[in-house]
């Protein structure tokens, strides 16, 4: 069984934002030459995300009305966890939309659903944050 890890690393401008990292880790395969295994992508902080869905603006814009509405940012004082940062919002919206991926690799590709893709999510940005991607297979 061979395996690779590698890290993308990310700088988000905005507080909240949205990346494709597919192309990235379609990359990541590629060098791999692994053919059948599994591929995971994983946020290595605890308010970003990883997740799959369609890449279409407007579902992504959707998606920061809806986590704004459920974790709001402000006021920060309705939050226990802020104190030294005021980013205990970015931990809730990490929790909803979750930690990693798991992708299926099917003959030396990434075994997707149709309009599935692969994006970084990030809740507390303008600061560098990294992802692990693990490939294993033969």
């Amino acid at each position: 069984m061979k395996a690779i890890t590698e890290y993308l690393a990310f700088n988000v401008p905005q507080r909240m934002g949205f990346v494709n990292i597919t192309e990235e880790v379609e990359k990541i395969l590629e060098k791999s030459q692994i053919k059948e295994g599994l591929c995971l992508v994983n946020a290595m902080h605890i308010t970003a995300s990883v997740f799959i869905n369609d890449n279409e603006s407007g579902l992504h814009e959707d998606y920061k009305k809806w986590l704004e509405k459920l974790a709001p940012h402000e006021p920060v004082s309705q939050y226990r966890h802020n104190g030294y940062e005021d980013n205990a919002d970015a931990h809730l919206k990490r929790q909803i939309m979750g930690r990693e991926v798991t992708i299926a690799v099917t003959g030396g590709k990434l075994d997707f659903g149709p309009w599935e893709q692969i994006f970084y999510g990030e809740f507390d940005g303008r600061r560098k944050k990294r992802v692990l991607v693990k490939i294993i297979g033969e």
